[in-house]
């Protein structure tokens, strides 16, 4: 069972969501770089996240999965954000340049149809970054965060089903350090720089990044059987045996007639 979208929104308005808000956009935005004019979808929670590529992106839409629910996003302006069914989104093939996926994996009945799903709606070069509880970080087992519930993942586990779905993961890194307690969000920079150096293994979340790969078909011919029609006309039939002859009163067939020479005079 997913985690309500009240509870998430809850969750983010507070201190502590605050602060992994600003951990994980930050990581977000070093991968990406400059998101103008591209198409950036996000899958699960992610809204959070994209206030800062909305302003420059060419279009940037939040699909919220159905178990969930939806909120209004942004608030105040054009509504961007919709409720979907995870292994089915209703967008077309090939439309998004850049796709996030946050609280979307942990709580899915099928993570990898969801990232097959993901992979169909990207286009032809484009990056997914997937967002995971990661299993040995402190935040696992804090429930009153959303990343202390569903089931969390190591690297290989997450690299593992990336592929299963016919992705190639491209790169990961790990972020928030910080202990999940809302009294320790003030600290929170201070920890993922100390973090990253002493306890990198310790992070909250695994963000790995992939990406969709096509590769060019060079069409092989092949030989095939062609069907000719004759036009429709009456063909002779074969014939049949010669009928017998009478000679002196014997019958001779047609293939033992005698054959006469014509004589080299004229008769006259």
């Amino acid at each position: 069972m997913r985690r309500d979208v009240l509870d998430l929104r809850a969750f983010y308005a507070a201190p502590l969501g605050r602060a992994a808000r600003t951990m994980l956009t930050r990581k977000v935005e070093e991968a990406w770089g400059d998101t103008r004019d591209l198409d950036i979808l996000g899958v699960g929670y992610a809204t959070p996240f994209l206030d800062a590529a909305r302003a420059r992106a060419r279009r940037v839409v939040a699909a919220m999965p159905a178990q969930q629910g939806v909120e209004v996003w942004p608030s105040g302006g054009r509504n961007q954000a919709c409720l979907v069914e995870e292994t089915a989104l209703p967008l077309p093939n090939a439309m998004f340049d850049r796709v996030l996926a946050v609280h979307a994996l942990e709580e899915a009945d099928d993570p990898a149809a969801l990232l097959a799903e993901i992979g169909r709606v990207m286009a032809p070069t484009g990056r997914l970054i997937v967002a995971a509880s990661s299993r040995d970080g402190v935040w696992t087992g804090a429930e009153t965060t959303p990343f202390g519930h569903g089931r969390p993942y190591s690297r290989s586990q997450l690299e593992s089903l990336i592929r299963e779905a016919g992705l190639e993961p491209a790169g990961w890194t790990r972020a928030l350090y910080v202990p999940p307690f809302g009294a320790m969000s003030g600290w929170a920079e201070g920890f993922e720089q100390v973090g990253a150096r002493l306890w990198p293994r310790f992070a909250g979340v695994i963000l790995m990044e992939a990406i969709k790969q096509t590769f060019a078909v060079k069409p092989r011919g092949h030989r095939a059987r062609a069907r000719v029609f004759a036009p429709g006309v009456l063909l002779p039939s074969p014939a049949g045996p010669t009928p017998a002859r009478h000679t002196e009163g014997r019958p001779v067939s047609a293939a033992k007639a005698p054959v006469h020479q014509a004589s080299s005079s004229s008769e006259v």
